[in-house]
């Protein structure tokens, strides 16, 4: 049933943009369009940018929104560059919103169609506000020029289950065979609706296995906001899209670009991580040989039996899994790195689609590590399982991987027990009974609704109801600022442990991945090389959610002229090789042709300092986003925990304990691990006040009022965010 429609007029993009952003809410089922100013483009360009915008202008400024509130919004946004067919990893979406786990703004960057469908479909971003009544389907018809919110019906026999759900939905809005590549679907599943790790899944239509793949915007809980808002799913049928869509304001200088950056890759991505054969699934053999693999809950960073190429996840097996041909399985057209692989042919093992063979897209690295070595499991068929599960179900892999290893070890500690988990040995291993906590959000009973509600809310349960020892799960309950770590054990790593702790977010990779650099390279060995990598890093990579892009094309494919380049400027003393410049220049002109603004890699730069700290002082309105939240990491992200993970590396920490003057002989474990840890806290205190001066910060970890007047966005309500803080 339509409960509310608008039509409108098409509109061509034009150097990048359509000018205007849809506003719906589901309270009363408004459908506004509103223009995008100039402003709005110089100072906040797209992506994450609009979206933050978007939101900090609509949400109620006399008090703070909770996630679960009508005013509470859900964003997304391509970006000018989003949406080009000739240049790799330009198919980009970034989805905004208020997280159920930390209370602050979560961003993530998804593929998959809907973004640039969105875009050349008339709107440069969609604002989600309100609750509807009863389950509804926003329609965006790009072709005929159509709105609609359209109230499910028990009659129409959708699925609750996204991947069956996306199927249905893209022939339901499909006029024929030919149009399923014009559609892409945003949907969710039933455990969204009961836990806080809900995900969205974004599709596209490959015409030649005929099915729907999706891209997850997986982070922080978006999915769970849109189940809350009662949504089914979003659908966009957009017009063709072809090399003008964008319309860039140099359409030659723009393809001269893409079609140098896409030889390159496909002449080196073979000898490099084999990104078109097994996109992330690369990387977990390299975690597990240089001790950086998350192993049951981040105690141990490798297989403690076997180590390199053996492991079961290693780039070998991975090939096997995959299906299909070498670089078919994009998630945007003429992305020439087409690293979202899918398996074809998994036979489910457990749960509602027991015996069925079903399509798998991935596994990705991030699940592979999350789901498999987090919780002691090496076989990728239950990787493969949960991986299905995860996404039919609507479930971030990530927060689940990380947030059952937390309970895992809860369980072999003695806080758990059967009776707590309602007869489930959750020892690390056993994948059956963390599958059996999957189906159980999905269902909304026993203790996998528990577990859903994330590692913080489990850190006071435990305690309060079960007598856990707070301290202690403050220590290995990987998250901060309420979001569950993503996969890279830090414990060697002062710049990665800055480059989770102090993220607008959570500790998500995205913001700042320093982990080579520091550790196995050894290039930034001062705290001032430190904090200046976290200021560079973090903006550049928030300039690629500012604009629709994939950072993958940027730095996991390398151009030759990197052996030219010197790991430092022998002038300045900044890293000069790990920024990739050849390509930072590349973007650069890329942009500039696309948008018609000539830039240089410095206004790229102010582009994204501008926007990150507009969502650092988002955060502040929010009630957070200071030193104090920078601070009190899980200790097990800075150090060992416990003996055992002491005992696991000896030799490593006693000779750092020594080379710091401290005499180990005839002391305990626990009196080493105690002095080491006095030292390692110590270090990422200082470590926070580098950054914070090297990003132009007071310490209070507040942005300074000159530098927002330096940034132009010193608006008023701004100012009166940060004024206090000063």
């Amino acid at each position: 049933m339509i409960i509310a429609e608008k039509n409108y007029e098409l509109r061509e993009v034009q150097k990048g943009y359509v000018n205007r952003t849809l506003y719906i809410n589901l309270t009363n089922n408004e459908i506004a369009i509103k223009p995008v100013s100039n402003e709005m483009k110089e100072k906040f360009i797209g992506g994450k940018g609009f979206d933050l915008w978007l939101m900090w202008n609509s949400l109620p400024k006399n008090r703070i929104i909770k996630w679960n509130d009508l005013e509470n919004e859900i964003c997304i946004s391509s970006g000018p560059l989003g949406g080009s067919i000739f240049y790799p990893g330009s198919g980009k979406s970034i989805v905004t919103s208020i997280s159920p786990l930390t209370g602050i703004i979560i961003d993530s960057n998804v593929g998959g169609y809907f973004g640039p469908y969105l875009k050349f479909s008339g709107f440069d971003a969609l604002e989600i506000q309100g609750k509807a009544k009863n389950e509804v389907i926003i329609y965006i018809d790009g072709i005929e020029g159509l709105i609609q919110i359209k109230e499910v019906e028990v009659s129409e026999g959708l699925s609750e289950y996204s991947h069956e759900l996306t199927q249905q939905l893209t022939e339901k809005y499909a006029k024929d065979d030919a149009e399923k590549q014009r559609v892409s679907v945003v949907s969710s599943g039933p455990a969204a609706r009961h836990t806080k790790w809900g995900m969205l899944n974004f599709s596209w239509f490959v015409r030649g296995r005929n099915w729907a793949s999706s891209k997850q915007a997986g982070r922080g809980g978006i999915g769970t906001v849109f189940k809350d808002k009662n949504l089914k799913a979003l659908v966009c049928l957009s017009p063709k899209v072809t090399i003008n869509s964008n319309n860039p304001a140099d359409l030659e200088g723009a393809r001269k670009i893409g079609k140098m950056h896409s030889q390159e890759i496909i002449e080196l991505d073979p000898i490099q991580n084999e990104m078109r054969k097994v996109g992330t699934g690369h990387l977990p053999d390299i975690m597990n040989v240089t001790d950086l693999l998350p192993t049951e809950n981040f105690r141990f960073g490798m297989h403690k039996e076997i180590s390199g190429k053996d492991i079961p996840y290693s780039r070998e097996i991975m090939r096997t899994i995959y299906s299909g041909k070498e670089g078919a399985d994009g998630c945007w057209i003429g992305c020439t790195v087409s690293c979202s692989h899918y398996s074809e042919g998994h036979q489910v093992l457990t749960g509602p689609f027991k015996g069925q063979k079903v399509i798998v897209d991935g596994p990705e690295y991030e699940t592979i590590a999350g789901c498999g070595s987090n919780w002691g499991v090496w076989d990728p068929k239950w990787v493969l399982e949960v991986n299905f599960y995860a996404d039919t179900y609507g479930l971030d892999t990530i927060s689940l991987g990380t947030g059952i290893a937390f309970v895992m070890e809860c369980y072999e500690e003695g806080i758990l027990n059967k009776e707590i988990t309602g007869g489930l040995d959750l020892s690390f291993g056993n994948a059956k009974a963390a599958m059996e906590l999957i189906h159980q959000m999905a269902k909304g009973e026993g203790f996998g609704l528990v577990v859903g509600q994330g590692i913080k809310e489990m850190k006071k349960i435990f305690a309060e109801k079960y007598g856990a020892d707070p301290k202690f799960l403050q220590d290995i309950g990987m998250e901060h600022k309420g979001l569950e770590f993503s996969e890279y054990v830090t414990k060697e790593s002062l710049a990665q442990q800055g480059g989770y702790g102090l993220t607008n977010k959570g500790p998500q990779h995205d913001e700042a991945w320093l982990i080579f650099d520091d550790v196995i390279r050894n290039s930034i060995p001062t705290f001032e090389d430190k904090a200046k990598a976290l200021r560079f890093f973090p903006y550049w990579r928030t300039w690629f959610s500012l604009n629709g892009l994939c950072k993958l094309p940027w730095n996991d494919i390398q151009p030759l002229s990197q052996r030219e380049y010197p790991i430092k400027d022998p002038k300045t003393g900044e890293l000069v090789r790990a920024k990739i410049p050849d390509h930072v220049k590349w973007y650069t002109e890329y942009y500039s042709a696309v948008t018609g603004r000539q830039s240089t890699t410095d206004d790229l730069l102010k582009m994204s300092e501008r926007v990150y700290n507009f969502q650092r002082i988002f955060n502040i309105r929010l009630g957070k986003g200071l030193r104090e939240h920078d601070s009190n990491l899980p200790y097990r992200a800075v150090g060992p925990v416990t003996p055992l993970e002491y005992e696991s590396r000896v030799d490593r920490y006693d000779g750092q304990l020594e080379e710091l003057g401290f005499d180990i002989e005839g002391k305990s474990t626990d009196e080493k691990i105690k002095k080491l840890r006095q030292h390692r806290e110590k270090q990422y205190s200082k470590l926070q006040e580098a950054v914070y001066i090297e990003r132009g910060w007071n310490q209070n970890g507040c942005p300074t009022i000159e530098l927002i007047k330096e940034l132009s966005i010193d608006f008023d309500d701004v100012l009166s965010v940060i004024k206090p803080h000063q």
